[in-house]
């Protein structure tokens, strides 16, 4: 069987008016990968996220036309006008199941750590279980990949820490309440980081949500996505006596909240606590009232400077990371070299043994009986001494796990004349089914930015 084949582009080659032109949706690969496994690939997977869409596959022979294969690619989406072939990038054999590795642990994503990609990589692999277009070895690939992402982020901090504004923002909540299910928070605005945070928000348990936006309808349809009440904006002051958590990220030329207005609720709380996040740019909170007692505000540099902590550390711990790849690329690729070096040890102690015996039978008759059993024992002793030094290198080449290993297979099989391999039955796979996206630890990621 042919290497490995990838090509794909991404956040590194392409822009994003690029990328979402080369998006494929579930019924799209429910489409394309019959096509392409007819036409070019014995089992092959695509992968497509906002960030990158990536096709991995066994070509049905080698030297695969990638000219011609990517006009047939970018043609299922009309697109092979507009995609230039700079594009993209063309991998194959170890280092496209090692690129593979590295999407699957989150250290090619645009954020370092990335806890969603290795969730799409599963979807991927259903879709392509789905359509029969998962073989033996793809399958046993991605299981290898699975297994890398989920070791990344249990032996390394690879995913730990805020990596988004929205996110750190959340986090700083669950610290300062330890018990968030029990609190209540108001957001204002409904734009993007308004939409992350209540994502993140649910994801920690907040109790009660409210949101006010001047728009009503953007903010009853959040309200109707994460299961919160809306209240109307032009109020909104009138609800903070019963609100742990504020948080603001609307566009305003002048303060919606000013430290007079702070004052004046807190004598009305009876000088309950309060959280007040400002994401606005500008500023729409009084950052004066943060000398409030029991106000506790914060903007959006207090998020970066921990954002930037965070980023430093998920970099420091790639190297960690990449030693895990390099150990799970190492089984896979043994593994792989084992399904062609066994079955030739295999064949050819069969073929010699079949030599053996027809000789034997021939001329058995020229030898008495009770000598039988040493003529057995004499023909045996003197085969597998001829056959030691081969077989032993075959294995040493596969313990080496490199090309020249393979080479040696190749060889082995033509001196002696051994037929070719067929493939490998597709056997019972462990089922590796997607896992709900872990939106509740990080962002942005492959599907959302801020």
């Amino acid at each position: 069987m042919p290497d490995l084949f990838v090509i794909g582009i991404s956040h590194r080659t392409a822009s994003i008016d690029i990328r979402e032109r080369l998006w494929f949706s579930k019924e799209e690969i429910r489409n394309a990968l019959p096509q392409l496994k007819d036409r070019f690939f014995r089992e092959c997977v695509l992968l497509s996220t906002c960030n990158r869409t990536e096709l991995y596959g066994f070509p049905r022979q080698s030297g695969l036309d990638r000219d011609n294969f990517r006009k047939f690619f970018t043609g299922l989406k009309n697109i092979d006008s507009v995609v230039r072939p700079e594009h993209f990038y063309n991998l194959s054999g170890r280092e496209s199941a090692r690129h593979l590795f590295r999407v699957a642990t989150g250290i090619d994503s645009m954020i370092p750590g990335d806890v969603q990609i290795l969730g799409q990589v599963k979807e991927a692999y259903s879709l392509a279980r789905e359509c029969d277009t998962l073989g033996l070895v793809s399958a046993r690939l991605f299981q290898s990949a699975f297994h890398a992402g989920k070791r990344s982020r249990a032996e390394t901090g690879i995913s730990e820490g805020a990596v988004s504004i929205s996110y750190g923002a959340v986090e700083l909540a669950g610290k300062i309440y330890a018990d968030l299910h029990r609190k209540t928070a108001l957001l204002l605005g409904a734009g993007k980081t308004s939409e992350l945070t209540l994502k993140h928000l649910r994801s920690k348990g907040i109790g009660r949500l409210y949101i006010a936006n001047r728009t009503l309808s953007k903010a009853l349809e959040l309200a109707e996505r994460f299961e919160a009440s809306v209240i109307d904006f032009d109020s909104f002051k009138s609800n903070l006596k019963s609100i742990d958590i504020l948080i603001s990220s609307v566009s305003s030329p002048q303060y919606i909240l000013t430290s007079g207005d702070l004052s004046r609720l807190m004598k009305e709380r009876e000088n309950r606590a309060l959280l007040v996040i400002d994401l606005g740019v500008p500023r729409n909170i009084d950052p004066t009232a943060n000398r409030i007692e029991n106000v506790f505000l914060h903007d959006i540099d207090t998020f970066k400077v921990i954002v930037d902590k965070n980023l430093q550390k998920r970099h420091a711990e790639i190297p960690k990371v990449e030693k895990i790849i390099e150990e799970e690329l190492s089984r896979f690729l043994h593994w792989k070299d084992s399904l062609e070096v066994n079955p030739t040890i295999e064949q050819l102690e069969a073929a010699v043994e079949a030599i053996r015996q027809k000789e034997i039978d021939k001329y058995r008759h020229r030898f008495r009986p009770e000598e039988h059993e040493t003529l057995e024992l004499l023909t045996r002793r003197i085969i597998n001494k001829i056959l030691h030094p081969p077989l032993v290198t075959l294995r040493q080449g596969l313990e080496g796990r490199d090309d020249e290993g393979i080479r040696m297979v190749a060889l082995t099989r033509r001196l002696f004349g051994l037929p070719s391999q067929a493939e490998p039955a597709f056997g019972d796979i462990e089922d590796e089914r997607p896992e709900q996206a872990d939106t509740g630890e990080e962002a942005p990621t492959e599907d959302e930015t801020e």
